[in-house]
């Protein structure tokens, strides 16, 4: 029996129950944040849509401190250069 707090995709699959979601706009594009769980763990899910257009990469929770912080340094570098 499927547990009814996770969703069907349209293809009929049970999907990673969805535990926290983020959305940010800007200019044309719009980004999803979703951290899920799955029977392997925890993920963040990130999705760039551009005019229906959609993207996405998966990272594991478990290195979020790394893409956090590598994310960070990105971002200090693009303020030491404006």
């Amino acid at each position: 029996m499927i547990n009814p707090s996770r969703n069907l995709n349209e293809g009929g699959l049970v999907e990673s129950d969805l535990l926290h979601t983020e959305k940010i706009l800007a200019d044309r594009k719009t980004f999803y944040l979703d951290l899920k769980q799955n029977s392997r763990g925890m993920v963040v899910k990130i999705t760039e849509d551009v005019g229906g257009n959609r993207d996405t990469i998966m990272v594991p929770a478990e290195i979020l401190g790394d893409f956090i912080s590598a994310l960070s340094d990105i971002k200090a570098t693009a303020e030491e250069n404006e």
